[in-house]
């Protein structure tokens, strides 16, 4: 009986030992609501929507001790839209993203698969006071270079508020070409400064636009981001500001492609122009926050096309996971430049749209 007992104890300690060292996570977050759209070539397209504040979706991650501070870790997450239950991309699985790498707490995390980009970090967790989510969502405007597959990303540490990543896709958007490294690639890095109040990140995001022609390699350039971003925490309110150039072809695509949206043909994506965006949040009560920002686009390309966005939205926590929320935004387009107001998941159909729904995560 001692001995049996002796026995159960070691069992146990073993177990606990080797759930301390590894961990795996399932994780999600369910979004949906009502959205209103308008201005567009259909009119008033009123809809369920899914992914509105943020993306819906299904996660896995974990992570094993390796000893000295080193630890394996990895992710898989998929994308679906909670109207129909369908998967936001279909014929894929883990399309959100999809990694496996080492983390060191002394000289910084190395990781490869399909990742966020560093540019769309900044753009989202830095500049945006809608993080990139609801009707005032800064993708409407700003390029968004979301995320990439075949991607080496390396990150390092924080040093004293200082930290930095750079990341390497060999085919951003599909496998890769044997004829040139160039076709398929993209090249970004961030750096950036978090202390107390204040948070500060300027970003660069390349794409290479060379195409294979035959056995041959058109070179076409490529398409060149800066962002500087910067966030201040007052308290009563914390502001945002964001500057971005564009430089090159495929350098400020639309969030809604090539589609026009409305009664006229749309302006094609300017080659060279710059997009600026104040915003504000602001505490009300214990669980509500207020959300503002505008955003505006110089195209000083030809066609001159201009746009601005106006964005107000409200989020309520009813809990540490579940909240309400409701947004409204309006793009102002000069010259047929063709901007719709979306969400965080879907591009819209208009040049303004009224959102309210729920947002659960686990």
């Amino acid at each position: 009986m001692k001995k049996t007992l002796i026995t159960l104890a070691v069992l146990a300690a073993a177990t606990g030992v080797a759930q301390a060292q590894s961990s795996v996570v399932i994780y999600g977050t369910v979004d949906a609501g009502f959205v209103s759209e308008r201005g567009g070539v259909n009119g008033t397209v009123n809809k369920v929507d899914s992914g509105i504040g943020s993306a819906s979706r299904l996660g896995f991650k974990g992570t094993e001790d390796l000893g000295n501070g080193l630890s394996a870790i990895f992710l898989l997450e998929s994308g679906f839209s909670v109207d129909n239950g369908q998967q936001d991309v279909s014929g894929t699985l883990f399309n959100r993203q999809a990694y496996v790498g080492l983390s060191s707490k002394t000289t910084g995390t190395l990781t490869l698969g399909r990742q966020y980009t560093p540019w769309y970090n900044t753009l989202s967790k830095v500049a945006d006071p809608f993080a990139v989510g609801y009707a005032g969502s800064a993708k409407n405007l700003f390029p968004s270079n979301t995320r990439t597959s075949n991607t080496v990303m390396y990150a390092s540490p924080s040093y004293n508020g200082f930290d930095g990543d750079i990341a390497y896709s060999t085919a951003a958007n599909g496998n890769e070409d044997a004829l040139s490294s160039k076709i398929g690639r993209k090249i970004g890095a961030s750096a950036g400064y978090s202390n107390g109040p204040l948070n500060a990140r300027l970003a660069y995001n390349n794409t290479s636009n060379d195409v294979r022609n035959g056995n041959v390699v058109a070179e076409q350039g490529s398409g060149r981001n800066w962002l500087a971003a910067a966030n201040y925490d007052f308290a009563v309110a914390k502001a945002y500001v964001a500057y971005g150039v564009n430089k090159g072809f495929n350098s400020a695509n639309r969030n809604n492609g090539t589609v026009n949206a409305f009664n006229y043909v749309s302006a094609a994506a300017s080659t060279d122009s710059t997009t600026a965006l104040i915003g504000a949040t602001v505490p009300m009560g214990p669980a509500g926050t207020f959300m503002a920002s505008v955003i505006h686009v110089n195209d000083k390309a030809s066609a001159n096309a201009d746009a601005n966005q106006f964005a107000l939205g409200y989020s309520y926590a009813l809990s540490k996971r579940t909240s309400t929320y409701a947004s409204y935004a309006k793009i102002s387009n000069k010259n047929n430049a063709g901007y719709t107001v979306g969400n965080n998941s879907n591009a819209g159909s208009g040049d303004q749209a009224f959102n309210v729904g729920v947002r659960h995560s686990f």
